[in-house]
Parts: structure tokens; sequence; C-alpha cells
């Protein structure tokens, strides 16, 4: 019987963070962002959790894992390296940063049996969001010539810092509730008591209303996004070819290829749920005093994984 895989990307560097921040404890019981996760992942119904990360952080991030997982969850490890490149690519010289979301999932190939989730390490999703996609990854549905995958929304001004921009990928969706159009946009922020984000040049900025749909990266998947993620890395990496040293892959990319082939629909599943992270140091404190409210209501234990 397949399971259903959660897939936590933590291979990130945290450069704006300072540090990795994907092993900062910001729980009354020393968690981790990731920690609650997978409480509200396995709580919802997923069997498996695949960590994907850099070798280079294996040793602090397994130390910082350890054994509290045994007897809740499977739990395995994705290597994301940034020399698994296809066939007649090589890593430029300079180049240091992996190439991004959609190759840190294609890391997970092989691995992955059944319906699965993507999620990054260092964003809090909220307990709801697992529960809206588990369910949608496990409904039955009806066979057709589209994947179906799904992704959950949040409003734009849940998903917010004060502390500096953020990227989010900006969607539209149709009617009955199917994602159209997703476009990155790297810089969003708050400006005079208004959410609005800029390109590249910092100069000219754009509002974005209040209640716009954004993607958090909590994607919902079969399997068939495998080996789309892998047939397509090589025409990215050509089309990249002058911009080797940064560019990236990333996965709603692929997703918003595979729409406007009209080879896929994906389910929006809205939210309401307030996203918490740690983007920038500053942020860190709004966490720690987040989760102990939510601690103190009752929503969570004292100690998450207390044997």
């Amino acid at each position: 019987m397949s399971k259903t895989t959660l897939v936590i990307m933590a291979a990130g560097m945290g450069s704006r963070y300072g540090g990795l921040k994907q092993i900062d404890p910001i729980g009354p019981g020393g968690e981790i962002i990731l920690d609650y996760s997978v409480y509200d992942a396995v709580k919802a119904g997923f069997d498996k959790v695949i960590f994907v990360i850099k070798e280079e952080i294996e040793k602090d991030f397994k130390e910082i894992i350890g054994n509290k997982f045994d007897g809740v969850v499977e739990i395995d490890f994705a290597y994301q390296n940034i020399s698994n490149l296809p066939e007649g690519f090589t890593v430029p010289e300079g180049r240091v940063k992996p190439w991004g979301t959609g190759h840190a999932v294609l890391s997970c190939k092989g691995m992955i049996d059944g319906p699965f989730a993507v999620i990054n390490a260092d964003d809090y999703y909220g307990r709801e969001t697992f529960e809206l996609i588990y369910n949608e990854l496990n409904k039955e549905k009806a066979e057709g010539d589209k994947y179906g995958f799904c992704m959950v929304g949040f409003r734009v001004e849940n998903t917010l810092t004060e502390n500096g921009t953020v990227a989010r990928g900006v969607c539209q969706t149709s009617d009955d509730g199917y994602l159209t159009d997703i476009v990155e946009r790297t810089k969003i922020a708050i400006r005079d008591d208004k959410i609005m984000f800029t390109e590249d040049d910092g100069e000219s900025w754009t509002e974005i209303p209040e209640g716009t749909t954004v993607s958090m990266n909590c994607w919902g998947f079969t399997p068939v996004m495998m080996d789309e993620l892998e047939s397509r890395f090589a025409a990215c990496l050509e089309r990249n070819k002058d911009n080797m040293l940064k560019c990236e892959y990333f996965l709603p990319f692929v997703v918003d290829e595979l729409l406007k082939e009209d080879k896929a629909e994906v389910t929006v599943l809205s939210t309401k749920e307030k996203w918490y992270g740690v983007t920038y140091k500053e942020d860190k404190a709004v966490v720690v005093s987040a989760i102990r409210e939510k601690v103190e209501k009752g929503e969570y234990p004292e100690c998450l994984w207390k044997k």
C-alpha cells in the first residue's frame, strides 16, 4: 500500500537569516519549526516524512532531529547535491547555492510511491493546512486526462514580516477554485500600510490587494510530478546557460508550465491560517511568542515529543 509522504525542503542556506535557521529552536521544549509541521502532518494522517538536506549540514541536522520521531512516523533523508545535474551539464566555478525548490524535490526521486506534499522547513503552516492537503491528496478521483495536483493558498496579508521583503507565488484562480496562473514575486513588503512588490530595481512598487491568494510552497502532487521535474530540468538549465551562477529551478515554474500546457489542474485549498517564519533574525521573537500562545491555548503540548 502506498504511503502519503511529506517532503520537507531543508537544504536552503539561510543566507538572509545568517545561519542554519532550519534548526534554530523556537518552542518551549526546544522544538524547531519543522517539529510543528511534522506534528501537524502526523495528526492529519501522513505516513512518511522525507527531509531534503545538504550533505554539509547533515551532522548538525541529524543531531537536532535525533530519534524524536521514532515510533511516530517513518523518516527518510534525501540529499540535494549541487552536482546532481542532467548529462551534459556541469557546476560552474563559483556556484555554491543549490539549484532551487524543483531540484530539491527531484532529490527524492525513487523514494516516493504515492501522493506527496511539499513544504519549506522554515515556515510554520498551521494545523488546518496539513488537514486540507492530506484530505485532498487522498480523495477518490475519477481518472482524467490531466494530472490532479493541489496547493494550499494563503491570504497574502497573513504571510508577511515587518522585518524585510519576502518571496511569494502570487496566484490567480478560477471561479471553481483551480489555479490558473502563478507569478513568483521575490520582493513583497509592507510599505505605507500597503502590501506591495517591486522588481529587481527596487524603485517602482505595485500594490497587491489584501485577500490575494499566494503560494507558500505547500503543494500536493501525485508521483508523476517526479518524472516531469526530471524531464524539464535540462531545458531549464539550457534556457539559463548564460546565467548558470545564479539561476534556479523553482517548483512553481514547473507547475506553471504544466498549467499552460494544459497537462495539469491544481485545486487551490484556501486557508486563513497565519504563516510564521524566520526569514530574518528579527523574526524569531515573533515566532517564539506565537508558538507560546498556541501552547497556552492547548493547541500543542508543552513538549511535542515527550516519550
